[in-house]
């Protein structure tokens, strides 16, 4: 991707500046500050999330920071007197202003030239609702993006609104968006769906995602789970194989680790369970940094830093606790061969939450399923993995390829 303002591109790939067509030569925190304002163009920026971003929270004077945003004022031609680029918001923060362009430099032209897109039709455009659950249970759902439907199973560790400050969760969805008509939703127990719940059985997670996939009018849609959203979608998908055209399954598995064969698992399951307990939303807990390093060995310190903040603002400890040990005793192995649905199963070669074996064997489950193996350590592909182009061109190879019906 780059960004085109004013006289200026930016392009995060190669970390270029250009003003008037010639290259500026930046401070690398004047650089990435830029880009994280543009970024978050559709919103005002906190001086505490800029400092969450580029100086991964570390303790930074008022001077400092304001040293730095006319530091990069400068060196895309604008000035603290005009503002016509960046924008101090008194008493909130700052806020990118200006007109910006985003072009695709890998769309495919025809002709190997750049192909501008719309710009950023991703979650920083989405609309939120709520619709009702089968025992009542209130659950908020977004919608983004356009093109053939395809809906996400909810998994925890997500929030419908602070996923769109998220260098992990973001980019994900925004690529997503930008190739389908994106339907997502949090868990219940999680984001802006009711925290207040009595039920964490299985069913009722697949009673969620049936009012979502009501609520939002869909007949037909590609149907995507990753993680702990696998058996979820897996169930749905065996349940309804009317309306699911294509099924995509992404470092999942068939049971939980509470209820699979190795000790070793059960064990780990609930050693983790019991460091939830007492580790879970306190800011600095040793815990949290290394459940957030475990997803994502392979990320930078302000995305493991993300995500700990994200732990905090998604849910409750009491939450958290009977989330993960619901999800450690789920179990579908007994519906994995009965999918009739077109199958794609993904999953990360080292990746450290659920083991490759657990891919393999669900992939071997379903019949007729493609297996496509992603060189990563993360539970999550980062944007910056070279596994993050074939996870993505995977995906829209195969529900495109494959024929997308009505929906």
């Amino acid at each position: 991707m780059r960004y085109r303002f004013g006289e200026c591109t930016l392009v995060p790939g190669t970390r270029e500046l250009l003003l008037g067509g010639a290259a500026r030569a930046v401070e690398p925190q004047v650089f990435d500050l830029v880009h994280f304002l543009l970024r978050e163009r559709d919103r005002v920026v906190s001086v505490e999330d800029l400092i969450r971003a580029i100086w991964g929270g570390r303790i930074v004077s008022d001077s400092a920071v304001a040293a730095r945003i006319s530091a990069a004022r400068t060196a895309i031609g604008d000035d603290g007197s005009r503002q016509a680029l960046i924008k101090t918001v008194r008493g909130r923060g700052f806020r990118f202003v200006g007109a910006v362009r985003v072009e695709d430099m890998g769309a495919d032209t025809g002709a190997g030239g750049d192909a501008p897109t719309e710009p950023d039709g991703g979650i920083a455009r989405q609309r939120v609702a709520f619709c009702r659950s089968a025992d009542g249970t209130r659950i908020a759902y977004a919608t983004s993006g356009a093109g053939y439907p395809l809906v996400k199973a909810g998994h925890w560790l997500t929030h419908l609104e602070h996923d769109a400050a998220s260098p992990v969760w973001r980019p994900f969805f925004d690529g997503l968006s930008r190739s389908f008509a994106l339907v997502r939703y949090d868990q219940r127990g999680n984001g802006l769906s009711d925290w207040e719940v009595a039920d964490f059985a299985f069913e009722r997670f697949v009673e969620d995602l049936e009012a979502v996939v009501d609520a939002a009018g869909l007949r037909r849609f590609a149907l995507l789970g990753s993680s702990q959203g696998v058996p979820i979608a897996i169930a749905y998908a065996v349940r309804h194989p009317e309306r699911v055209s294509h099924l995509v399954l992404q470092g999942g598995f068939e049971r939980g680790r509470l209820v699979r064969g190795s000790a070793s698992e059960r064990e780990q399951g609930e050693a983790i369970l019991t460091l939830m307990r007492h580790g879970w939303g306190k800011r600095g807990s040793p815990f949290l940094n290394a459940f957030s390093a475990m997803f994502i060995p392979g990320g930078t310190r302000e995305q493991i830093d993300s995500l700990v903040d994200l732990q905090r603002l998604t849910t409750s400890p009491e939450n958290a606790v009977k989330l993960r040990a619901a999800v450690d005793r789920f179990d579908v192995s007994d519906l994995a061969g009965t999918i009739r649905t077109p199958t794609l199963v993904l999953h990360a070669r080292d990746d450290g939450v659920q083991p490759l074996d657990e891919g393999r064997r669900l992939a071997a489950a379903i019949p007729g399923a493609e297996f496509v193996l992603l060189e990563s350590a993360n539970h999550v592909i980062l944007a910056e993995e070279k596994a993050w182009p074939v996870l993505f061109g995977e995906i829209r190879r195969f529900v495109r390829g494959a024929g997308a019906g009505p929906t």
